[in-house]
């Protein structure tokens, strides 16, 4: 059974040329993105999937605007809208050493240094300079952890457990 992981969904056209508006879920767009990159579009009518070829990648807002070797004018992207861009486990790159994609932290529970569970992580958000992890707290109450070397201690993938030492007024 093939594993499949979200880049990000196709939401609208922009243009005329056939480019397509995607709002990603990748932590990697401009490896994601570059030309000549192989990415398999899954329609939520089909269980099969498409594959297309990456032609050009710019952002635009808070949006991701592609085009595909495949798709030729705005007609043929408008066919693309609601479609889910994602890539196989196999297309995943090996990664530096405390780097981590998206879906190895997500679920993963976070602890103090005291050992105090503070909940689980249940999303990542790319503001800038580092990503900050979005951790459901035990009342319900978001926690917005800074992945900064300060802060995050210990990544425990296999055991989806995460060390942090809370900096003053954190929570």
């Amino acid at each position: 059974m093939e594993t499949w992981f979200n880049v990000g969904k196709i939401v609208n056209t922009h243009g005329v040329r056939g480019e397509v508006r995607v709002i990603s879920r990748t932590d990697f767009t401009e490896e994601r993105y570059s030309p000549g990159n192989k990415l398999t579009l899954f329609m939520p009518d089909n269980k099969q999937g498409r594959e297309l070829t990456v032609s050009s990648h710019r952002t635009h807002k808070s949006f991701d605007l592609l085009t595909f070797e495949e798709v030729f004018g705005m007609q043929e992207a408008e066919q693309l809208k609601g479609g889910i861009l994602k890539v196989n486990e196999s297309q995943l790159s090996e990664l530096e050493e405390d780097e981590f994609y998206y879906h190895e932290i997500i679920g993963c529970t976070v602890y103090t240094m005291d050992g105090e569970e503070l909940g689980e992580i249940k999303e990542i958000l790319s503001p800038g300079a580092n990503d900050v992890w979005v951790i459901k707290g035990k009342q319900k109450k978001e926690i917005l952890i800074p992945y900064i070397a300060d802060v995050v201690k210990e990544v425990n993938i296999t055991d989806k457990k995460i060390m942090i030492d809370l900096l003053e007024g954190l929570l």
